[in-house]
């Protein structure tokens, strides 16, 4: 596919530089798909015609990758330091697979949807992914796919742009991009300039910085959870949310800010004069810990000792029926007094550092699952609290803006409320088209979705593709509120 379409966007470009009209470089940019375009991404297949897949699920993050089967994080650790390729295959991954998942080069998980952790955090990395394998059936050291049996150590071949699995390792190839696309692509930066403008999501400054080679006009979404769960950071949150005390709660949080500030910094100046939109902690705390199921079976093999136990009770004591729409967001901040303040503490020190040494650092800090404007005007206080205590004018008057992510029906039907607090809004379309159906996404999108888009009651799925009716018409109504508010409010989209 890569040679064809480099074959016709070259055509199209040379037709459209020779026609030089404005309608033919319109017709140019929508003769190719976006999507399309991945295959000079992401590594390809090679001959999979003559060969039938074992299994399939949802194609989360595209790209092919070969590697032998591990069933743990600390397994794929383990082979990564022996330097063997693997695909990590869970029944669904979590913040703490996520050292595994950095060293495998596959991830293939039995539960989950496009927007399920293993999926986000493989697009974020670039690792290709399968998810919602529902045929995946574990047993002690192996796997079972449709009727298949493989062995913790067998190869296999995942296709994340198609959601295929294959059994053994296969060839794979990369596809080099035109010297036209660069042309397409600047023709579709005009036609966008003061229209719209295309932002990257990075959490690293070396996912900035690649943004910013390939023309990324700022960070849309920095996802400041990731940046806990680094080897050296994931233990000191830990003793953050284990803390009994205020002195161990406070030592905690002077570890994390150190550790906030430099990852800050290093994304701030990879972007230096660029829009960074800075999302503060989102999810909730218990998913920094063990998973419950691990430590219960732990507890009942008695193999739980007394470190194991301190995080089972906190774990349980954590635990929510539904914490998708329980206590995370900026309900952290509000039932976790400190933890915002770091964040906001940490991000105005590094943005402060940077306005010092030269450069031009520009902080938008998102507030995500804001409800309700005292909500947020609360949330904004703590972010001119932080400003008022370092005294630094310029950081306060064009450095820092504050925001809110409307990623709730109630926020967009109350949007002209919220932007009296608001220098920006960005729309979560993941969440908000998941409260706007009643949907789970983790579960719909492999068992409800093909059959309603059999059935034609849903035309695709709405979690791929924007649904223009319910989710689209929630946020005109909240466009048009905020900018009848605050003329002047940003408004942007990220999922």
């Amino acid at each position: 596919m890569g040679e064809s379409l480099s074959d016709t966007i070259r055509s199209a470009v040379r037709s459209a530089r020779t026609d030089a009209s404005p309608s033919a470089i319109a017709a140019t940019l929508t003769s190719i798909r976006p999507e399309d375009l991945a295959v000079f991404f992401h590594a390809s297949l090679s001959a999979v015609d003559d060969v039938e897949p074992i299994g399939g699920g949802l194609p989360a993050s595209p790209g092919a990758a070969s590697g032998r089967i591990v069933l743990s994080a600390d397994a794929a650790l383990e082979a990564a330091e022996r330097g063997q390729s693997v695909i990590l295959v869970r029944p669904e991954t979590s913040p703490d697979d996520v050292l595994g998942m950095q060293a495998s080069r596959g991830i293939l998980t039995q539960r989950g949807g496009l927007v399920s952790h293993a999926a986000v955090v493989a697009r974020g990395w670039g690792v290709p992914a399968v998810v919602g394998a529902s045929e995946i059936h574990f047993d002690a050291g192996s796997v079972t796919i449709g009727d298949i049996v493989l062995r913790a150590g067998d190869e296999i071949t995942i296709d994340g742009s198609t959601g295929n699995i294959y059994r053994g390792s296969m060839d794979t190839f990369g596809s080099d991009a035109p010297a036209e696309l660069d042309t397409l692509l600047a023709w579709a930066d005009d036609v966008a300039a003061g229209h719209v403008g295309v932002r990257a999501n990075a959490d690293t400054e070396a996912d900035a910085t690649r943004g910013r080679e390939l023309g990324a006009q700022g960070i849309g979404l920095c996802r400041t959870e990731h940046m806990f769960l680094a080897a050296d950071r994931l233990p000191i949150m830990r003793r953050l949310i284990l803390s009994h005390d205020p002195a161990t709660e406070a030592a905690a949080l002077a570890e994390l800010e150190v550790a906030q500030t430099a990852d800050f910094e290093s994304v701030l100046e990879a972007m230096d004069d660029l829009p960074v939109t800075v999302r503060l902690l989102d999810p909730p705390l218990h998913e920094f810990l063990p998973d419950l199921l691990d430590l219960v079976a732990c507890a009942a093999r008695g193999e739980l000792y007394e470190e194991g136990c301190v995080e089972l009770a906190a774990v349980r004591r954590l635990h929510e029926s539904n914490p998708m729409i329980g206590t995370r967001g900026v309900r952290l901040g509000v039932v976790r007094s400190g933890l915002y303040e770091m964040q906001v503490r940490a991000l105005c020190a590094a943005a402060a550092h940077l306005f010092e040494r030269g450069l031009h650092p520009h902080v938008e800090i998102m507030i995500p699952l804001v409800v309700d404007a005292e909500e947020l005007r609360i949330a904004r206080s703590w972010v001119t609290g932080v400003l008022d205590e370092i005294g630094h004018p310029e950081l306060a008057s064009n450095v820092v803006t504050v925001g809110a992510m409307i990623e709730t029906p109630r926020a967009a039907l109350t949007a002209g409320a919220l932007a009296q607090h608001a220098d920006f809004f960005s729309f979560g379309t993941n969440d908000l088209t998941q409260m706007t159906f009643a949907f789970s996404r983790d579960d719909v999108e492999a068992k409800l979705l093909p059959a309603y888009q059999a059935l034609g009651i849903l035309p695709a799925n709405p979690f791929a593709e924007l649904d223009q009716d319910g989710v689209g018409a929630l946020i005109s109504i909240a466009c048009e509120q905020a900018r009848s508010t605050k003329p002047t409010i940003k408004l942007g989209a990220c999922g």
